[in-house]
């Protein structure tokens, strides 16, 4: 069931675990991953994992806290406790980094003593046997993105299989969910969730759309980086954009960003968990026409989200400098020189952007 999206089930895990203890690359990600220990006694944890939860706890647990010492300042959370132990969440969360946002995510609920979700993938991003075997291992599941299909019908129709399978999983196989509030990474910084993405949710469900959304037990997630690791990536597309061009990835442009996200400097990250959305919250929504309904429950999202938004010397900084207003009281003089020499590192219309990203949740606040 699910078979072309699903994670793999644990049967699989054990060839899996082979196909990337064998892997031409995996020396590579052990020696940066676990510099102080053999390749060969690495791959020999991974050729001994036999579901999915044992390669998530004696792999990427140890993989992503190390990630987490190399390139963050520190990484916190807050919430948890909002979280019943005897439900299954659907994690809705701001997108900044293509793998980090969720990865983060596991290592904090498991320190809470909690499972771990699982995690949306987009197609686009699931090329290569080395990344669909540890991704598939580590309960990620498949999304179409709108530029991997042929058309708006195939779209609609693999949103329809996506939303059956979202329901599926919280419903009948007892895992929580996470995805992004959006189509991809935001790139200018304004956390906002796509209404079609609620629109999607609710196509599986009840024709009681209070209802349909109610089940999922939607979370809202808010995660906030000090310094964006693709900050600068980001910025050069956004500039395409905004010239009226089409952006055109190089190729491997996907799998670059990858890499520059887990391995540049974040400074802090803080993960909040927002108020689950209840069946009460969305009630005064139920008279709506559809698309209006999907409207105010992604804005609802979005409050939430950005209500918990950790903002940082960086962003106080921005909006000064964008917008002119008194925001010293929350940086110093310091902050605002390491803050100035990345910027103006990138002149122009790059700088201009570059300050848009950080100083948006300032301004949206």
């Amino acid at each position: 069931m699910f078979d072309d999206i699903r994670p793999y089930i644990d049967a699989e895990i054990p060839e899996a675990m082979e196909r990337l203890a064998a892997d031409k690359y995996f020396p590579l990600v052990s020696g940066f991953l676990f510099p102080d220990k053999p390749v060969e006694e690495v791959a020999a944890v991974v050729r001994s994992c036999r579901s999915a939860e044992e390669f998530q706890r004696r792999f990427m647990y140890d993989a992503i806290w190390s990630i987490a010492h190399k390139t963050t300042d520190s990484l916190t959370v807050e919430g948890m406790e909002k979280l019943d132990p005897s439900r299954n969440y659907l994690f809705v969360s701001n997108h900044r980094d293509i793998v980090l946002d969720a990865a983060f995510l596991q290592v904090l609920l498991l320190d809470a003593g909690r499972r771990t979700s699982e995690i949306t993938f987009g197609a686009n991003l699931m090329q290569g046997q080395f990344v669909i075997d540890a991704g598939r291992s580590n309960k990620m599941f498949r999304v179409e993105r709108a530029n991997t299909v042929s058309s708006a019908r195939e779209f609609l129709v693999r949103s329809r299989y996506l939303s059956d399978y979202i329901r599926y999983a919280i419903l009948e196989k007892g895992e929580s969910l996470w995805i992004a509030q959006r189509n991809g990474r935001t790139k200018d910084g304004m956390d906002s969730t796509d209404q079609g993405i609620v629109k999607m949710f609710g196509l599986s469900g009840p024709s009681d759309k209070v209802l349909a959304l109610s089940e999922l037990n939607i979370c809202p997630l808010s995660i906030s980086y000090e310094w964006e690791p693709c900050d600068v990536a980001k910025a050069r597309e956004t500039a395409v954009k905004a010239s009226g061009n089409e952006y055109m990835k190089r190729p491997g442009e996907d799998l670059e960003s990858i890499l520059n996200g887990i391995t540049r400097p974040k400074g802090r990250v803080h993960l909040a968990v927002c108020e689950p959305l209840t069946r009460d919250d969305l009630e005064p929504f139920r008279g709506l026409p559809s698309a209006a309904f999907n409207r105010e429950v992604a804005s609802l999202i979005d409050t939430r989200i950005l209500s918990l938004y950790r903002l940082y010397p960086n962003n106080y900084i921005a909006a000064q400098m964008l917008t002119g207003k008194d925001c010293s009281d929350h940086y110093t003089p310091s902050e605002r020189a390491v803050f100035e020499a990345h910027i103006n590192e990138n002149p122009g219309e790059l700088r201009d952007i570059l300050l848009g990203i950080y100083a948006a949740p300032v301004i949206r606040r």
